[in-house]
């Protein structure tokens, strides 16, 4: 048929019309006798988001994360489809970037809500992009032409009922039909990322803690603050509630996360070095103030070692005050009953000299005096540490401009 004939004329409007509604147009012609064929009419085809679609978006988006369409269908579809889903409608074809420069293209990449009509080295093209303006990308799809993308993004899902092309591309692959497990797996890796965020405040400031207090010890009064095999126990003793690390309640970020060393080793250091200062309040206390021996003395620093060090899980464990977050159930009785068992042994003087229920008394009370000074000066800390980020980012944008 012509481009001017009226028939013509007739189904470009329908098409059109059936897009506005998000419905695919499908042309239906026959032919009686070899020969043309002749047009008959055409039938609407709706293929409908899932209804988990909506639910399962806006999740996503609650965390932070991005969400953008890319699909072959007509922009008008896309529209629709967007529009029932609470997805942004500023849906572009990719002529829109096509033939512009990279930083061009970047920027009007990253301001579309999605893009139609697009064709497999349109959608490698975007994640590329995506990819050069910062963004970590993750691309979902199921058939042989999303494969480039999706090898392309730092993360390629293939869903259920995915080709195999699209699976051996991806690097994770959904056995069954949804995406709502993406928003269950971020929120588990965020949680991890937090879990990992804590031991590293701990294991770095307990370093700290025990090497700085042995040394200066060492150095300024010549004094053996604890035996080798007290080294040995209090290890022990702290690795139990430190594994249960992996399996401790924390609360998942609303926003996504990565590491910030800055704010890690200033966290990390200063509990570290308000554990050497109470340490060496009661080194004092047990040398000036009392007389003890040095083995006295020595159990003394060991037991400090073990109960303040599981005190010093919980401060570093959340941004707030050390109550604020409930702790798993692992890490409180592991670290209640290696607890007790390091009393224990400073009471009944096993491999170490014995004390008396007075010193188990001081050690105590000097441990929570310790976790309720250092744990509100935390926050102090972080405010500290979240303004001088907030400057240096100012003057980061008033340089880039």
């Amino acid at each position: 048929m012509a481009e001017d004939d009226p028939v013509t004329r007739e189904v470009d409007r329908l098409v059109e019309e059936f897009a506005t509604h998000g419905y695919r147009a499908l042309g239906v012609a026959r032919a009686d006798s070899p020969g043309p064929w002749r047009y008959v009419g055409l039938i609407a085809l709706y293929d409908p988001p899932r209804e988990d679609s909506l639910a399962t978006i806006k999740e996503a988006q609650n965390l932070g994360v991005q969400v953008k369409m890319i699909t072959g269908d007509h922009v008008a579809i896309a529209q629709e489809i967007a529009r029932a889903v609470n997805l942004g409608t500023n849906i572009q074809p990719p002529a829109l970037f096509l033939d512009k420069p990279d930083r061009e293209a970047q920027g009007l990449v990253e301001e579309a809500d999605g893009f139609a009509q697009v064709f497999p080295e349109d959608k490698y093209h975007i994640v590329e992009l995506l990819q050069k303006s910062g963004h970590i990308v993750g691309m979902t799809g199921d058939g042989v032409n999303d494969a480039p993308a999706l090898k392309k993004a730092d993360v390629g899902i293939a869903v259920a009922g995915a080709t195999d092309a699209a699976k051996s591309a991806a690097d994770i692959v959904l056995t069954s039909p949804g995406l709502s497990v993406i928003v269950e797996a971020i929120q588990e890796a965020r949680k991890i990322f937090q879990r990992m965020n804590s031991y590293a405040i701990y294991r770095i400031g307990g370093i700290l803690r025990v090497v700085f207090f042995i040394t200066l010890s060492l150095v300024i009064f010549n004094f053996y603050a604890v035996t080798s095999i007290m080294v040995i126990l209090q290890v022990l003793l702290n690795d139990i509630p430190i594994l249960s690390i992996a399996y401790d309640s924390v609360r998942s970020d609303d926003k996504p996360v990565q590491w910030d060393m800055r704010v890690v080793m200033s966290i990390a250091t200063y509990l570290g070095l308000m554990g050497v200062i109470f340490s060496f309040i009661l080194f004092y206390i047990g040398l000036v103030i009392l007389h003890l021996d040095q083995g006295t003395l020595q159990t003394l620093n060991f037991l400090k070692f073990t109960i303040s060090g599981y005190l010093y899980i919980y401060m570093g464990r959340t941004r707030g005050l050390f109550w604020t977050l409930k702790p798993g159930a692992l890490m409180l009785w592991s670290g209640i009953i290696s607890r007790a068992l390091a009393t224990a042994i400073a009471l009944l003087g096993w491999y170490v000299p014995p004390i008396s229920w007075q010193l188990v008394g001081l050690v105590w009370g000097l441990a929570v005096v310790e976790l309720l000074v250092t744990d509100p000066l935390k926050l102090v800390v972080y405010r500290v540490l979240d303004h001088t980020d907030i400057i240096f980012r100012r003057r980061l944008q008033e340089t880039s401009r």
